[in-house]
């Protein structure tokens, strides 16, 4: 490939911190190269070089052949920040942008009409940028960095924050884009999207540790993933957790770990294989060196806790697993540090709804006392617009429940309502054991919640704000340093506590937001979009928290558009429209699904995929790099017309074989299921 864009020993530095150090590697034409890594792994500083946007301290940068700054009006640009104008109307944005670019009229009137319809946005270009849902607005700021039709597009974290339809939509075009001519590079915290890119650059501590094609990687990886399903997991949870520090205790115990070999007291030593473990909900993710040998070790270890497996299957490892061994490689996988849990008696906190409760309340109805959030043709109506139709909804203490749904589904009125901040317009709720009151300061003392938008002071230090939140939640004097210190020491902020709060990244915020949440180690949390623009490494200790806040027996309701890391609820409900169109535990949820989904490998992914949209329905076909994901409802009799297809057309097929359905391939089969 013609190389557009070459990086050769590329330093920056800001006073004494080095940012980017020795950063090697070249761009190809109508490449979509992928640049990942953990917060202040310096990605978007090697951006804003690359855009022209500031100098190199040291290294040689060339786009085009040219100095990025001498090369800027061929290059698009979208910032980790939204760079829109959000007082402006769709068509003003463009207009502005084309300007920007000296984009002449009738070009612009061209190119407009293309990209609108592309992006279908071709109905809402008089609506205002700041009354788009946030996929929309991503989908604009797109359009306008390509009016110029730049031969080099830039993209910093572009879909954080979008709902899972919008983002494989975003792709889509991404994958159409690149198939004209356009070199594409593009940082993201989603490591299942980033499987999309051609090639991908693992960034850490300003220096790139390896870069390869996906199936460079995992094979470089050289791990095996088992997938363990649990006998009974759904219903003991607690049987999970057991298994999980079963196998974690070997994880303790490398190089070696005792195995019994026969029913005598005859033991053997035996090579660890088992190299990471992970729970995700109703099964556990084991990473291991040897198949066999891992197949071994896994029914060995739970077959002596007597945890009986119900199955367990081997597939390939993931991005993320990449990623996560090559930071913990270098030292910066973060250490879990459990909440210091209050163990005196606590009048605003009980472990369980109190006695009362089981008093009969209205309808005759029992309130469960494990249940601790309950909605029963629950509604909201806002004028003639209805955001919540009939959703009954049941959640236990001790479980985590994802609801998860598109941009505008209802889920954040949901939230709303079920902790307290909006009315019903009809419909019964519980909470914490009380039907009536949920208002009241004695009933929101056990609630946590963090909200979508970021709800801290910015004009207060961090320091401050976790103050202030103790107060709010009427944290113990005698505890609130420990509490503070907790905060501080799991989001890496120790000694900085004084730093102004809107200094910090966008994650980092993420961070102090949970924390500042759970200090008062409420019986029941709201997490709303927790972990939306958090890296990798910083989401799986945001998991392990919530994991170990369930473990205690809170009830967590969370909502996520990262739908790999939705795996990681017990429970899901998916919401189209106001409704709750499905529920059930993450392989439930999967198994559940009609047709069968199909992987198709090909070296002309995108005319394969042009072809295929004009004979099934466009939600059907996913471009995944060098592979595309197909539905197919009739699999026997589609799979031969896909076949003549490409035959005729003299495309060759290299791989076409089935794949177990992922939560996103789930997801958007429901979802344009029930639309249509």
């Amino acid at each position: 490939m013609d190389q557009v864009i070459q990086v050769n020993n590329l330093y920056h530095r800001y006073g004494k911190l080095v940012a980017v150090q020795g950063v090697d590697f070249t761009v190809g034409l109508g490449e979509i190269f992928g640049l990942i890594g953990p917060d202040g792994a310096g990605k978007t500083s090697t951006f804003h070089i690359l855009a022209g946007v500031m100098a190199a301290t040291s290294g040689e940068v060339r786009v085009l052949g040219k100095l990025p700054r001498e090369a800027r009006l061929s290059i698009g640009y979208v910032t980790q920040q939204m760079s829109l104008y959000l007082d402006l109307s769709v068509e003003e944005n463009l207009r502005y942008s084309a300007g920007l670019r000296r984009v002449p009229r009738l070009e612009f009137l061209q190119r407009r009409s293309h990209y609108l319809r592309l992006m279908g946005l071709e109905d809402f270009h008089d609506r205002l940028a700041g009354q788009l849902s946030g996929g929309m607005k991503q989908k604009l700021a797109l359009c306008c960095a390509l009016i110029s039709e730049p031969k080099v597009l830039l993209l910093d974290e572009p879909t954080t924050g979008v709902d899972p339809i919008s983002r494989r939509e975003f792709w889509d075009i991404l994958a159409t884009v690149a198939s004209q001519g356009v070199t594409i590079v593009v940082a993201t915290p989603y490591l299942d999207e980033a499987e999309r890119c051609h090639r991908i650059a693992l960034m850490s501590t300003g220096t790139i540790q390896e870069i390869g094609t996906l199936s460079q990687l995992r094979q470089h990886l050289g791990l095996h993933r088992l997938e363990v399903r649990l006998k009974n997991s759904a219903q003991g949870i607690g049987t999970i957790i057991a298994a999980e520090q079963a196998l974690i205790a070997t994880l303790r115990l490398r190089p070696g770990f005792t195995l019994q070999e026969d029913s005598v007291s005859t033991k053997k030593q035996v090579q660890s294989v088992i190299m990471d473990v992970q729970t995700f909900g109703d099964r556990l993710d084991v990473l291991v060196k040897d198949e066999s040998l891992g197949r071994e070790q896994v029914n060995h270890i739970l077959s002596s806790k007597k945890i009986v497996i119900a199955e367990m299957q081997s597939t390939e490892a993931t991005l993320e697993n990449v990623f996560v061994n090559h930071l913990r490689a270098t030292g910066k996988e973060p250490e879990f540090i459990p909440f210091p849990r209050d163990s005196s008696p606590n009048l605003n906190r009980t472990v369980k709804p109190e006695p009362e409760v089981n008093k009969l309340i209205g309808s005759n109805a029992q309130l469960d006392p494990r249940v601790a959030i309950e909605a029963q043709s629950l509604r909201k109506v806002f004028g003639d617009f209805v955001a919540v139709k009939q959703v009954d909804l049941t959640i236990h203490y001790g479980e985590v429940y994802g609801l998860l749904g598109a941009n505008g589904a209802g889920k954040t009125t949901m939230i709303k309502m079920l902790c307290g901040l909006l009315e019903p317009s009809r419909g019964r709720m519980s909470l914490a054991g009380q039907r009536h009151n949920l208002r009241s300061s004695a009933v929101r003392q056990k609630l946590g919640y963090m909200s979508q938008r970021f709800t801290l002071y910015d004009d207060l230090t961090i320091q401050q704000n976790l103050e202030f939140y103790c107060g709010v939640y009427q944290v113990p004097r005698s505890q609130r340093p420990q509490k503070i210190n907790w905060v501080l020491t799991i989001c890496g902020l120790l000694g900085q506590e004084n730093m102004l709060t809107g200094q910090l990244p966008g994650g980092w915020k993420q961070r102090v937001a949970f924390g500042a949440s759970v200090m008062h180690e409420p019986e029941i949390l709201f997490l709303d979009e927790p972990t939306s623009g958090v890296d990798p490494l910083a989401r799986r200790q945001f998991w392990r928290l919530i994991n170990d806040f369930a473990q205690q027996g809170t009830a967590i309701l969370v909502t996520t558009h990262y739908l790999k890391e939705a795996e990681q609820c017990h429970r899901l409900g998916f919401m189209v429209a106001g409704e709750v169109v499905a529920q059930g535990s993450p392989t439930e949820i999967k198994a559940a699904q009609p047709g069968q989904l199909m992987e198709l490998v090909t070296n002309q992914s995108q005319a394969v995929s042009n072809l295929l949209k004009q004979h099934l329905d466009p939600w059907r076909i996913s471009i995944f790099g060098d592979r595309l994901h197909l539905v197919l409802d009739t699999p026997d009799r589609d799979i031969a017309q896909i076949q003549a297809l490409l035959k005729t057309a003299k495309i060759p097929i290299n791989s076409f074989r089935p794949i177990p359905f992922s939560l996103e391939d789930a997801f958007i089969s429901i979802v344009q299921r029930t639309q249509s």
